[in-house]
């Protein structure tokens, strides 16, 4: 692997460890499945994970083309995108989740909870969807960064089903209630600076195209 893929392969798994966030997911979903036992838990993480990395892999495939389709510019995205990320980090800096990304403590419905909110909107948010059509807007149909970005999904989505399968008031409790917040705290600085990262380079995009244009 050259260094541009792999730099770029590191850039995507940090982008979705960090709008994916399993670890800001875990207090939730044990606030979600207190009281229930320990095979209906793990039947609720293998679907809710399951159908997050299907709507991910979707959006994979087809996002750019849905772009074409309403005529939005790469670089356009990429600067809307960017102040999206920006906005959904600036709540984590403060420890909360952002608000589309939200649930309050004890609010219940006939969803599956490995549907909503678990798999949309906390897996597969706003977020995610965003760096996904970013990163694959970044690859240009080169298949070696579009296989990239694929492998960083698939770990991350991993990572987050080891997560919520380990779960547990124990670990809750070696975390620590200010640990959790500390690496919310930590997932919101990366974020906001790979958002403002998103924003320099549609901008800088689009600056080399108008200098191109008028040569």
């Amino acid at each position: 692997m050259d260094d541009s893929l792999l730099k770029f392969t590191l850039t995507a798994f940090t982008t979705f460890l960090v709008v994916v966030d399993p670890f800001g997911v875990l207090p939730i979903f044990i606030s979600l499945a207190k009281g229930r036992p320990a095979s209906e838990r793990a039947s609720i993480v293998n679907r809710a994970v399951a159908l997050g990395f299907a709507i991910s892999l979707f959006f994979l495939i087809a996002g750019n083309g849905a772009l074409s389709y309403l005529g939005i510019t790469v670089h356009a995205f990429s600067i809307s995108g960017g102040i999206l990320l920006f906005a959904t980090a600036m709540p984590m800096l403060f420890g909360q989740r952002p608000a589309l990304q939200s649930h309050e403590d004890g609010e219940s419905g006939p969803e599956d909870i490995a549907i909503f909110p678990l798999a949309i909107p906390l897996l597969a948010g706003p977020g995610t969807i965003t760096s996904i059509l970013l990163l694959t807007s970044q690859a240009r149909g080169n298949i070696p960064k579009l296989s990239a970005i694929a492998a960083a999904l698939a770990l991350v989505f991993l990572l987050t089903h080891v997560v919520l399968r380990m779960t547990s008031e124990r670990i809750v409790r070696r975390l620590g209630e200010g640990g959790v917040h500390v690496a919310t705290r930590v997932l919101g600085i990366l974020l906001a600076a790979l958002a403002v990262q998103f924003v320099l380079n549609g901008v800088g995009e689009y600056v080399r195209l108008l200098q191109s244009a008028r040569i």
